[in-house]
């Protein structure tokens, strides 16, 4: 699974809808509402969850995944240790990190691409990425219906 920043996962582009999603995935595993009441659809084969936004007509806005077979420039990172990943974004002119810490997982954020990366014991264990905002301070979404 091929993830490109800021437009998605595979084939899920930021804008979606959750029928889009379905049509491509079929059903999700499960499904659930977060505290904001916006629609979270789990799919086991993808290792992934994704958040549809309710404040903007439940759009695709957000995908976390946990898939060793998550990629990006081409490279497989679920696993790698810090360097490895590190080096794969830098090569890609993916340069600033804010770092946080919490329970001992190390988690690195990069607001230009909004992508969290989570390391524990020094291997990555989960990716976050989000949509992002345009010059007017409003999503870019990527999906045209």
């Amino acid at each position: 699974m091929e993830a490109k920043l800021k437009f998605g996962i595979d084939k899920l582009l930021f804008g979606m809808k959750q029928d889009n999603v379905e049509s491509i995935y079929g059903k999700p595993d499960f499904k659930y509402f977060d505290e904001d009441e916006n629609i979270i659809l789990g799919y086991n084969s993808l290792q992934s969850r994704l958040t549809f936004y309710a404040d903007e007509d439940f759009k695709l806005g957000y995908l976390t995944s946990v898939s060793e077979n998550l990629s990006f420039f081409g490279t497989e990172i679920i696993g790698k240790t810090k360097d490895e990943v590190i080096s794969v974004f830098k090569s890609n002119k993916v340069e600033k990190w804010e770092k946080e810490i919490e329970d001992g997982v190390e988690m690195l954020f990069n607001e230009d691409h909004w992508i969290f990366l989570h390391f524990d014991y020094n291997q990555l264990i989960k990716v976050e990425i989000g949509a992002v905002f345009n010059n007017q301070d409003e999503f870019d979404w990527k999906f045209k219906a």
